[in-house]
């Protein structure tokens, strides 16, 4: 199949354009190729973000990048998190690749293997988790996977390892075990220190080593997932070995424990960008903020006068819904609100066009690059986004179509937005007016075009993985 993804676009900063096609990325001396920071917090959602309307959370460093540069209202994960971080990884969407939760084929050319073949120095933190583990699949106990996916140096917690104390494992927090370039620094080594401030002293080290290069780091955090336990601001002076990461009994006790460790990812992320400028690279890095899908089901958050618990694992806003603040100092417009559609297909041709690197046969094409609106353009945004959602992991399937404002699922249910977050009013059966209709048969052709969606709830066991890797071009399809 042809890929030649004629929606990337990249034009010189001072012409504004709109709606080009057909434009190959220019390539550009590797001085002038922008630094990447992708952050990834780990399950929690728009609601929890103060620069979101989020009202019982203080995320000023957060807030502080949507004010300088551009925060996207309409950005769309998978519902539970290896999905999206294959989808994310890889470009491509889960009917092509995906097969087994916590597992990422290391067939798979990622985002790092783009930019390290373009000269960038790539670095990975944070939770790994997809190297087959929890089937046993073949080369899971292999620790070098993650330096194989494109990335010259790695500190992650979960690549050989999992969460049990008695097979050399344990929590990601408080005396984690992690993995440092394919070596293992056991429960032990990391006796009394708190993950998070590993990984991102791990990647301030990086920057500071590789400043004089274009370098690439890519963050999956392991903030703020579950357990709800207390961060160093909290602590106090309790033990802070392995027990330390055992959740309260109490809802409010781990709603608090929740608040904290929000607050405490802020300051991470206020870490990491004070790094860069440390550096004086501001000017010359890209700067992402998003999460991998929806709030721990557990948690309820004040929001804009709305109660909104979590919807982690679920098709609703809740679970699919997810921030994405972009500051690019000096080119992105500061301040700037965004309603263009955004889904995870498609920060790798975003990537490859910030880098100058022109796109071939061997890369995706599910995604289309949101660089211009990152620099201020008006760019080529998506018409719709599309979720392919089976994770085998005992979750309900599913898959949908939907704009900023509907959302079509293929067993024909309709949801109008924002009105309708929870999805209770079912528009299907009801009268629709032609601006409606219009939409929702636009939609429509979406699904149509679009292979089988699940149709079993899928789980470990699971022996029907069906994938479509040859399916055909969703996005552009006269390309």
């Amino acid at each position: 199949m042809q890929r030649s993804f004629a929606f990337l676009v990249l034009v010189s900063l001072a012409i504004a354009t709109s709606h080009l096609s057909a434009v190959e990325p220019i390539p550009r001396p590797a001085t002038e190729q922008p630094n990447i920071i992708l952050i990834m917090a780990d399950g929690v959602s728009w609601e929890a973000f103060g620069c979101y309307g989020g009202e019982d959370y203080k995320t000023p460093n957060i807030d502080a990048l949507a004010q300088q540069g551009i925060r996207f209202q309409h950005c769309y994960s998978t519902p539970i998190c290896t999905p999206s971080r294959v989808k994310l990884m890889t470009g491509q969407y889960n009917f092509r690749n995906y097969t087994h939760f916590g597992y990422l084929n290391p067939n798979d050319k990622t985002f790092g293997h783009l930019l390290q073949a373009a000269g960038y120095k790539t670095a990975i933190a944070g939770k790994w988790q997809l190297n087959g583990l929890y089937n046993n699949l073949p080369g899971s106990k292999d620790s070098m996977r993650p330096l194989k996916a494109g990335f010259d140096e790695s500190y992650l917690w979960q690549v050989t390892r999992g969460k049990q104390l008695q097979a050399g494992g344990g929590e990601r927090f408080w005396s984690p075990p992690l993995e440092r370039n394919g070596k293992m620094e056991t429960r032990e080594d990391n006796l009394g220190k708190y993950g998070p401030d590993l990984l991102c002293n791990f990647l301030c080290d990086f920057m500071e080593r590789h400043q004089n290069t274009p370098f690439f780091l890519y963050y999956p955090m392991v903030l703020v997932h579950d357990p709800f336990v207390k961060t160093p601001d909290t602590i106090g002076d309790a033990p802070r070995t392995q027990a330390a990461n055992r959740a309260p009994k109490s809802k409010a006790a781990q709603k608090a424990n929740f608040v904290s460790m929000v607050e405490y990812m802020d300051q991470i992320v206020g870490r990491l960008v004070g790094k860069v400028r440390d550096i004086k690279k501001l000017q010359n890095t890209i700067i992402i903020f998003t999460g991998d899908n929806g709030t721990n089901t557990r948690i309820t958050s004040n929001w804009q006068g709305q109660m909104i618990t979590g919807g982690k694992g679920g098709m609703t806003d809740m679970g699919t819904h997810v921030p994405l603040v972009v500051a690019w100092p000096g080119t992105s417009p500061a301040g700037k609100v965004s309603n263009d559609l955004v889904e995870f297909t498609d920060f790798y041709p975003t990537f490859a066009q910030a880098a100058g690197i022109p796109l071939g046969k061997e890369d995706p094409i599910d995604g289309r690059s949101f660089l211009p609106q990152i620099s201020g353009q008006s760019g080529n945004p998506r018409d719709w986004i599309l979720t392919h959602y089976q994770p085998y992991w005992n979750k309900q399937p599913g898959q949908f179509a939907r704009t900023q404002h509907l959302k079509l699922y293929r067993d024909g249910r309709l949801f109008k937005f924002p009105e309708d977050l929870r999805e209770q009013n079912d528009l299907s059966n009801s009268r629709q007016g032609p601006k409606l209709s219009k939409s929702r048969n636009d939609l429509q052709k979406v699904l149509d075009a679009s292979p089988p969606a699940p149709a079993e709830v899928g789980n470990r066991d699971s022996k029907n993985r069906p994938t479509y890797p040859n399916w055909r071009n969703l996005v552009d399809p006269n390309d």
